[in-house]
């Protein structure tokens, strides 16, 4: 029974709130842990557990795990109590007043214009290099998610009017320009695109893998590390840190903090904001290693 409403709120949130798939698997591993949890300390039904019980969980947790994993799981424990009491399924919300850990604001990392121009500066000598230029290129050109590059289609792109149709979070439509740079690599990868192919009936996707399908996120990563060994660059880089290099260097050139909202498909302006404070950063910075009465005695 408490299996099968946890299924239930996984099967609604799915459904109702236009989870992307990857979103749905980190509920989903969640509260398969939650449940194991519950099971082994012998509370079998949902409506049975108590605040002290979420609480002991998050606990048993904490040591193990940063504290953004741990906020992550007692979100997903929040939303799962919150769904059953709405639904009248539990007659409380146990879960309704335990306090989320404070989190600790980290500012993302954001590369400089050489670290850009070294990770870019790729050999096309072969279709995978090509399809990687071409994606990182997009990336930093567009802010894109690296789940709004890999299920980007053919008929989201235009390339008369140097425009991308793109599909966010909850499923919302935004309207990204494109540089010419961009536009010359995509085509390029578009010149070497069919030799994907298999023999079935040709995708949809823009980015195929070696099988004919849309590439994963597995083989998305697994490339961007291999370049980064090659390349000698040892700092952690991910997709999303060209989504930040792309905020971040759009705010440095003087673009306002809307247009950027909108670019990257942030609902609340509050979370593109956060790029003002890396920009701040660095502003300091350049200040105190290039002014001459930066040095505290001066």
């Amino acid at each position: 029974m408490m299996k099968q409403e946890m299924d239930d709120f996984l099967e609604f949130i799915k459904i109702e709130k236009g989870l992307s798939e990857n979103t749905y698997i980190s509920y989903k591993n969640d509260l398969d842990i939650y449940y194991e949890y519950l099971v082994a300390n012998k509370i079998f039904e949902i409506s049975n557990v108590k605040s002290k019980d979420i609480i002991n969980f998050i606990e048993k947790y904490k040591d193990n795990n940063k504290t953004t994993t741990i906020a992550h799981k007692l979100t997903v424990i929040k939303s799962l109590h919150s769904y059953l009491y709405e639904t009248k399924k539990i007659k409380e919300n146990v879960a309704e007043n335990i306090k989320r850990p404070k989190l600790k604001k980290v500012l993302p990392k954001a590369l400089t214009h050489e670290e850009i121009n070294k990770l870019l500066d790729i050999d096309l000598d072969t279709i995978q290099n090509i399809r990687l230029k071409a994606m990182l290129e997009m990336l930093y050109a567009t802010g894109f998610r690296s789940s709004e590059l890999l299920n980007l289609k053919m008929q989201d792109i235009d390339m008369v009017n140097y425009i991308i149709r793109c599909k966010g979070k909850g499923n919302k439509e935004r309207i990204v320009p494109m540089s010419e740079v961009t536009l010359k690599y995509l085509k390029k990868y578009l010149e070497v695109r069919p030799m994907f192919f298999k023999k079935e009936k040709p995708s949809d996707f823009v980015f195929l893998s070696k099988r004919g399908t849309n590439i994963n996120r597995t083989t998305f990563f697994k490339e961007i590390k291999d370049i980064l060994i090659k390349k000698d660059i040892n700092y952690n880089i991910s997709p999303h840190s060209l989504r930040h290099s792309f905020a971040t260097h759009l705010l440095e050139g003087g673009a306002d903090l809307k247009s950027i909202q909108f670019m990257m498909g942030h609902s609340d302006i509050s979370t593109t904001k956060i790029y003002t404070k890396i920009a701040n950063s660095k502003l300091k910075d350049e200040y105190t290693i290039s002014h001459p009465r930066s040095k505290r005695g001066n």
